[in-house]
């Protein structure tokens, strides 16, 4: 092998200049190799600068050293020049010690002026130390409180949840945990997302009532991905772990400034690839020991298969806009679901629950549902982890296994120790709900990117004659236009008259682009449409928020409904479940406040990750789910009877009766005539619109059950709640 030639460079000789000679013929100040020599002044004030900066504990030594210094001399003179003081050394010795320890008194000697300047000094350096210390004390004081102030105190809790990041929804999320942790009246919460301390307990404390307000708050500042944030709120020992989605995206590219700011095109939210981020550095800081129950929300559904696989085992994550896109069908399939699912979604009044009775092990599902005393039985956990919703009535409990249950908070009992409520077969009525579902033709007002996909459910297995039109202002369909052309007619850019495909066997969706805000197009709205949507744009920095325009276009309807008498069926999309106050919408409207629901699914997720099969279920579509029955399909019109005459009557049709919405008392708030799971001995009148709460399947022929089980991501049929690791 070639050997490389080694080359030496010679150093540069150094140019000769004259200098001063001192001592011994180096120049002053400098060492033999010409750098300059440090003096021992500054060697000591630079041991001493590194000695302080140590600490307040540093700081206290330096000033008894100092003190000690200047007191212990000046005490020895005035013992020494006493002619009173002892004349033995150890004497004397003690004298000083004295001395040294009364310098707290001020001008205490008299005599000569020596004396008297040497107590006058003492004096003075005993006030001097005695104000440094307190200035040092109060400084570490200052800077704990500081510290405890900006949230980097550490948490200490066994079995407390963890919030991590901030969202829309962490209001909603924060206030349900408090109140689940009130029910068993222990625990804490900790949240931590990258605010101000201060800023997060205001926020989250306003509002607050009875037990939940009594339960501790912990709020600590930090990155939510920041391992080392997150060691100080305790993840390892945490019963159970919250993500949230934040709310802050970047910037859209290549996009007008009118697109950006109403929400135009269709990008991932900047804060899905941070929670996939905060996934990782919670199972860093939580280590290998025992699995965090986790739970978590992307809005993004390209992100949730990544997410789970971040989570670990038993993680489940949300798809925030999936599921409300799926409510908003729903809603305007089923009109006045979302206050019914509100109210079983919150912890106040009743809601699911998981039951475990050794007696239910070879009981029936049906004899369980009719003799529980004071619930309304819905399902069977099974003890190896699967679960039925509205099982068949002969289906058998086995050991371990558990029953789901609608109830109010504690106290319920699967097995009744008293007999059953009375009920009476002569009101019942049994009506065939199969059929060809009915066509319906929907208008949309305004757009997002959760747009395609309410469209394409709405279009999804419905009737013949059932149309969708989409009314919004130019540029703000973008690639969501076209997206919406998923096995129906999707409009493409059209006049005033709109456009519409011709796909045949598809639901024609056209588009019109002009603005829902306008009082024009909402005069568009004819007699062929029989339901109305409303869509605000979605969150961009420096917009407008979203239920700006929201309202806006709600004020528009209820003129045009002054104007024209009729009244249709409406479902709005809501931001800010605050606005629900203000919007100007008749009382049997659905105003869905789409990131609260989301937030109350999570916070139940968080305290029973039992329930997360069953959520699953009712979001499904085509599945069995929550649904409102005529009452007059079970119970006869006028007829007095108990609820549990309902439950047995919903029983023979198939469905677990878990309530009732009252039609009289539809206007009035906050329940608007709703009641989950009444005393089943509870009699009252069953009138005209009265309408009875079932969780059933879908009927064969409706556009629910057409629409199948798969989801619309193609997903592993979770829709929405991403499960396990799906590797």
């Amino acid at each position: 092998m070639r050997k490389e030639r080694e080359i030496t460079v010679p150093r540069p000789r150094r140019p000769v200049v004259a200098e001063a000679r001192v001592g011994r013929g180096r120049p002053a100040g400098r060492t033999a190799r010409g750098r300059r020599r440090t003096g021992s002044r500054e060697r000591l004030r630079y041991w001493v600068d590194r000695t302080v900066v140590r600490g307040v504990s540093a700081l206290v030594g330096w000033l008894a050293l100092a003190c000690l210094a200047v007191v212990t001399p000046a005490s020895t003179l005035l013992v020494w020049t006493d002619r009173q003081a002892p004349e033995s050394f150890g004497g004397k010795l003690a004298a000083v010690w004295r001395t040294a320890g009364q310098t707290l008194r001020l001008g205490g000697e008299a005599g000569t002026p020596l004396r008297f300047a040497l107590s006058l000094l003492l004096a003075l350096v005993a006030l001097l130390y005695v104000s440094t210390l307190v200035g040092i004390v109060t400084s570490a004081l200052t800077e704990r409180l500081t510290a405890l102030q900006r949230g980097h105190s550490t948490v200490v809790e066994d079995g407390h949840t963890v919030v991590l990041g901030w969202s829309e929804q962490a209001p909603t999320v924060v206030a349900e945990v408090l109140a689940a942790h009130a029910q068993r009246r222990r625990g804490a919460v900790a949240v931590l997302a990258d605010r101000d301390k201060a800023e997060m307990e205001a926020e989250l404390r306003a509002g607050l009532t009875g037990g939940a307000a009594r339960v501790r708050l912990l709020c600590r500042s930090g990155r939510p991905a920041d391992p080392v944030a997150l060691t100080r709120i305790g993840p390892a020992t945490a019963g159970a772990v919250v993500v949230l989605p934040s709310d802050g995206r970047p910037e859209p590219t290549g996009t007008s400034a009118h697109d950006a700011a109403s929400g135009a095109g269709a990008w991932p939210d900047a804060g899905d690839a941070q929670v996939v981020k905060t996934l990782l550095a919670l199972r860093a800081a939580a280590g290998d020991g025992e699995p965090v129950r986790v739970v978590a929300a992307v809005r993004d559904g390209r992100f949730r298969d990544a997410a789970a696989l971040a989570g670990g085992e038993g993680a489940t994550v949300l798809d925030v806009d999936d599921i409300a896109a799926r409510l908003l069908a729903q809603c305007v399939r089923e009109p006045g679901l979302s206050l019914v699912l509100e109210d079983l979604l919150d912890f106040a009044g009743a809601e699911l629950h998981t039951l475990h009775d050794s007696r239910l092990a070879g009981r029936r599902f049906g004899a369980v549902r009719a003799g529980c005393p004071d619930a309304c039985a819905v399902g069977i956990v099974r003890a190896g982890g699967g679960l039925l919703l509205n099982p068949a009535p002969g289906t058998e409990f086995g050991p371990g296994d558990a029953l789901v249950v609608v109830a109010e908070d504690g106290g319920a009992r699967a097995v009744g120790g008293t007999a059953p409520a009375a009920v009476d077969p002569s009101v019942m009525v049994t009506r065939e709900r199969a059929g060809a579902p009915r066509p319906y033709r929907v208008v949309v007002l305004g757009w997002n990117r959760r747009g395609a996909r309410v469209v394409g459910l709405l279009a999804r297995g419905a009737a013949p004659g059932s149309s969708v039109d989409v009314f919004a202002p130019d540029g703000r369909l973008g690639t969501n236009g076209g997206a919406c052309g998923e096995g129906r007619g999707d409009g493409g850019d059209s006049g005033d008259s709109g456009d519409s495909g011709e796909d045949p066997g598809a639901v024609p969706v056209v588009f019109h682009r002009d603005d829902p805000l306008a009082a024009a197009t909402v005069g568009r709205i004819d007699e062929r449409y029989d339901h109305v949507v409303v869509l605000g744009p979605d969150r961009a920095p420096g917009a407008d928020q979203p239920d700006d325009h929201t309202l806006v276009t709600l004020l528009q309807l209820r003129a045009w409904e002054a104007r024209t008498g009729r009244v249709l069926p409406l479902v709005a999309e809501l931001a800010d479940e605050r606005s629900r106050a203000i919007a100007p919408a008749g009382p049997g409207a659905d105003l869905v406040a789409g990131g609260r629901l989301v937030g109350l699914l999570m916070a139940q997720i968080s305290q029973n990750a039992a329930l997360a099969a069953a959520f699953a279920d009712l979001f499904a579509p085509g599945g069995t789910s929550v649904r409102l029955w005529p009452a007059g399909d079970l119970i006869r019109h006028g007829a007095e009877a108990s609820f549990a005459t309902v439950v047995a009557a919903a029983a023979r049709q198939g469905a677990c009766a878990v309530g009732y919405r009252a039609a009289a008392d539809a206007d009035r708030p906050p329940r608007h005539g709703v009641r989950l799971n009444p005393p089943k001995g509870e009699t009252r009148c069953w009138a005209v619109g009265d309408e009875v709460i079932v969780i059933a399947p879908a009927d064969p022929d409706s556009a629910d059950a057409a629409g199948g089980r798969s989801g619309v991501d193609g997903s592993d049929g979770l829709n929405g709640l991403g499960g396990a690791n799906p590797g």
